[in-house]
């Protein structure tokens, strides 16, 4: 059976809630209690399937993300989301997001390969070690750890992991003695029809962005400009060559938020109704926890000073994503922004790149990064479900179709093959 697919842009769907706009949940199409209800997640798998796209990607964390006094947040366990959607779909792939801090590695392990089995090969796993002070205090820390500790568990816990996995398709057990982990194990569940889940990461610090090299699969990156995502792509590359891995099996896909409409205007129109619906008190709070310093202290019609823009004052105690604070600083230096500008910019982004346009214009995006190298796809963040993902189904996927750029139709059964990564030749007959 081959593994290497025509090539084309991968194209996940990053289902935030009631949408990534503060505003998404005031839209007459959807119940602002939405994000309670797996119905709203299956929904939106079964638009996704229907415009084929690659698989349904879920960020989640151990913690309350939004404040609820102006935007819904995640409150279903991310485990029961993908499996309801594996449920409701066939061929749609499912992508969770799953702490390294805050699970044990054998029960994960089993978890999800029990998942994977039950949905055909279908599942991936996004690595995170949890950056969020909240979290902690929901695991009886009184603080998180720091990052060094957090990474040096996370490269352990996919090894463990990974060799778990392994052992499904021999029988095996892993014998394992580290600094965080101390096991002799084995797992029940039988290999996948892919053999077992994709490794998939999300962190755009260097430690993160090794761990991504060495690794995983895909790569879920926070890219605001072209230029950044070409210097992104490359590193995490040379990284997976240097580690001894083929590089085209290291998929890169930035987030993409997109504010679609008929003309430009009418996309002005959405994000002016989706992004100042609310008022803007957590986008200010949001920005000054990533940059680490006080927005009330900064000129707000000035560019942000260079004591800012050269970086946190110890990056190693820096609680917030090294990865976001640097895709916002490279925006603020490339286009010179006010702090004003840069508010503004990142309403519509929320720290990942985003097109306020037409469906054209989403698609020029997504062809010029795919084109010059900076991304081999985009984890797509639609303003609000379940109209921005139908828009997108509608009427972006055609203009991708004609240009050659994606699928008519699924012609693999398993992600791992979608994605055109090696199946483990045990896994031609799962048990």
């Amino acid at each position: 059976m081959s593994t290497t697919p025509a090539r084309h842009v991968i194209l996940n769907v990053n289902v935030l809630d009631a949408g990534i706009a503060p505003g998404a949940w005031t839209l007459d199409d959807i119940r602002a209690d939405a994000f309670v209800d797996p119905e709203h997640f299956a929904q939106a798998a079964r638009t996704a399937e229907r415009g084929t796209l690659d698989a349904l990607f879920l960020a989640d964390g151990p913690a309350l993300r939004e404040d609820p006094r102006f935007k819904p947040g995640r409150a279903l366990e991310p485990s029961v989301i993908l499996a309801t959607v594996a449920a409701a779909t066939e061929h749609l792939g499912l992508i969770g997001t799953l702490s390294t801090t805050f699970n044990d590695p054998v029960e994960l392990a089993e978890r999800l390969l029990s998942l994977d089995h039950a949905s055909g090969g279908r599942l991936g796993w996004n690595v995170v070690t949890t950056y969020s002070p909240a979290a902690a205090g929901n695991f009886g820390l009184s603080e998180m750890p720091d990052r060094d500790a957090r990474y040096r568990r996370a490269e352990e816990f996919v090894e463990v992991v990974g060799a778990l996995w392994d052992s499904s398709l021999d029988g095996g057990v892993v014998r394992h003695h580290g600094e965080f982990f101390d096991l002799e194990h084995g797992v029940r569940v039988p290999p996948s029809a892919q053999g077992y889940p994709l490794f998939v990461q999300a962190g755009g610090s260097p430690a993160g962005r090794i761990l991504a090299g060495r690794s995983a699969h895909a790569v879920f990156s926070a890219e605001l400009t072209l230029s950044a995502g070409l210097r992104h792509y490359e590193h995490v590359k040379s990284v997976a060559r240097e580690a001894g891995r083929d590089p085209d099996q290291v998929k890169i896909l930035p987030g993409l938020t997109t504010i679609i409409g008929s003309t430009e205007a009418e996309a002005a129109q959405r994000f002016e109704r989706l992004f100042r619906s609310v008022d803007t008190g957590p986008e200010r709070a949001r920005l000054e926890s990533t940059l680490g310093v006080r927005l009330d202290s900064l000129d707000f019609d000035r560019p942000l000073p260079e004591a800012v823009l050269a970086g946190p004052p110890d990056p190693s105690t820096f609680s917030a994503s090294l990865g976001f604070r640097e895709s916002i600083v490279e925006l603020a230096r490339e286009r010179d922004l006010t702090l004003r500008q840069l508010i503004r910019e990142l309403h519509g982004g929320a720290g990942h790149r985003a097109v306020i346009g037409t469906p054209v214009d989403v698609a020029d995006t997504i062809e010029d990064w795919f084109r010059h190298g900076a991304a081999d796809g985009f984890n797509l963040m639609p303003d609000a479900f379940p109209s921005g993902l139908t828009t997108f189904v509608d009427e972006v996927v055609p203009i991708l179709r004609r240009r050659g750029l994606f699928r008519h139709e699924y012609a693999e059964s398993t992600l791992r093959e979608r994605f055109g990564l090696p199946v483990p030749v045990a896994a031609a007959a799962p048990v």
